[in-house]
């Protein structure tokens, strides 16, 4: 169905409680619903927000429109956990209910400071004409989980050089500063991150740009997060309107990162090494970081992507966010791995080892449409090989090594019912090892896999039949040894 603006722009509030009771109804029906992956329970779900550790638990909060699967006046809802496995619905943190965010409260991040956890969003507005003026804000969670709004936001203006996509700041303090850094456009239409610094979170000044060597990269930087990680600086942003280079920047939109020297915070220079992709996937956008008690730095991100349809928006609900996912230093890289405490879903176990000559095989309770699977692969000599799961009468999902090219693919095009046929229904990289190892975790309707160790990540979702809950391991014109194990959720 087409939305209008008015059907955009309504509030919670205005809804009836006949027409969110149906609402859930049809999301309740949907076979696609998640087990384990944070969820709306209904609406659309978009970037993840607020990701911090305060008061001894994680809080996590994420755009929502309430009343359907579309993009329309947003607020932040408020999840939290103790483990990051196991997340409570506390309800919604902040609502678009005053002039500065009166057409939505769209991203930013938290930072503790004083005993209270501080929440910094964009307010977005629209005027008669139906131009965007976005604003800086702030609302202050207390130990209680009580929310208040500052009165009026604390960056009122948008610099000159830039245009009205100016949004999602994140807050970090270095030394006896606070700093932000805002994703922007130039007046040029070409994307960039600015910079600004505070003594007390109240009042901000504008420091500059951000120099780095991509002055023609993309029409707008969205979601920045600067943060060091093994004495390097790290850079993230998700960069719209880049074309597509070989196997990279496939989808819609990108995710991911610079690496260099720390960032000059008196001359906003940031010398870097190369673009990289965080997740070479499907679904993946909008990724956020923290820090924690541990000192982990731990990223979260939205499993989706703007302007994309999925098959479970006809079922009243859309997106859910990623597994959190632990960053480390290795190799001139940043590797990616899920967090250890994810091994609390794990149930029963089952293992399989078998050398594999030109076969597909299954093997006895390896089937599911919600588990953990751990395979590697050594000693080959096959052309291909890998795993297939998901598996249906007419539906597969496959994930490939190509020996010959040196190409590990994921390949969806007869996961299900279709997404974003436009975009390609294949995701590949070159990757050259003496081994491959394998870590699916699997839900009712997505796939996150972790190549040796987090050195390279696919996210998609994927829509087959619930029937469909069959695996296989194949190799193609040679032999392969396999071992692998598997953990249901």
């Amino acid at each position: 169905m087409e939305w209008t603006r008015e059907e955009r722009y309504r509030r919670l509030d205005e809804a009836s409680t006949k027409e969110i009771e149906e609402l859930r109804s049809n999301v309740e029906k949907c076979p696609w619903r998640q087990t384990y992956h944070i969820q709306p329970k209904m609406g659309l779900l978009n970037d993840p927000n607020g990701f911090s550790y305060y008061n001894g638990e994680y809080h996590l909060f994420y755009q929502w429109f309430p009343l359907g699967p579309v993009h329309g006046l947003k607020y932040w809802y408020h999840t939290k956990s103790e483990d990051l496995v196991h997340w409570d619905n506390v309800g919604i943190g902040i609502k678009p209910t005053a002039p500065f965010d009166s057409h939505g409260a769209f991203s930013g991040s938290a930072i503790e400071h004083e005993g209270k956890l501080y929440l910094f969003y964009t307010g977005n507005t629209r005027d008669q004409d139906w131009v965007r003026h976005p604003y800086q804000c702030i609302a202050v969670m207390d130990k209680e989980g009580h929310i208040e709004k500052y009165e009026q936001p604390v960056i009122k203006d948008v610099p000159i050089g830039y245009t009205e996509h100016f949004r999602d700041p994140k807050v970090w303090k270095h030394g006896d500063h606070f700093y932000a850094i805002i994703g922007a456009q130039r007046a040029n239409l070409t994307g960039c991150v600015v910079l600004y610094q505070s003594v007390n979170l109240k009042e901000w000044d504008f420091l500059g740009e951000i120099t780095t060597d991509l002055n023609q990269f993309g029409f707008m930087w969205e979601c920045p997060d600067y943060f060091e990680l093994g004495n390097k600086g790290i850079l993230i942003f998700s960069p719209q309107g880049l074309q597509r280079e070989g196997d990279k920047f496939q989808n819609i939109y990108q995710s991911g990162y610079l690496i260099g020297e720390h960032l000059d915070l008196n001359s906003g220079e940031f010398r870097h090494s190369n673009f990289r992709e965080l997740d070479l996937g499907f679904d993946f956008y909008a990724p956020q970081t923290m820090v924690d008690e541990q000192n982990r730095r731990i990223l979260v991100a939205w499993m989706g992507l703007p302007e994309i349809e999925y098959p479970n928006d006809r079922h009243g609900w859309a997106h859910c966010l990623t597994l959190p996912r632990e960053l480390i230093m290795r190799k001139g890289k940043l590797f990616q791995q899920p967090v250890k405490e994810l091994a609390q879903l794990r149930k029963s176990n089952v293992i399989a080892e078998d050398i594999l000559v030109n076969e597909s095989k299954s093997y006895d309770s390896f089937h599911g449409v919600s588990y953990e699977l751990i395979c590697e692969f050594t000693n080959k000599d096959a052309s291909q090989f890998g795993i297939d799961i998901r598996v249906g009468e007419k539906e597969v999902t496959t994930i490939k090594y190509d020996v010959n090219n040196k190409k590990l693919m994921f390949d969806r095009s007869q996961s299900g019912e279709v997404v974003a046929e436009e975009y390609g229904m294949v995701r590949q990289c070159d990757m050259t090892s003496e081994s491959i190892k394998l870590q699916l975790f699997v839900d009712s309707s997505s796939l996150e896999f972790f190549v040796n160790d987090g050195e390279v990540v696919f996210t998609g979702r994927i829509f087959p039949n619930v029937k469909s809950d069959g695996i296989r391991f194949f190799a193609v014109e040679g032999e392969v040894s396999m071992k692998a194990s598997k953990w249901d959720f």
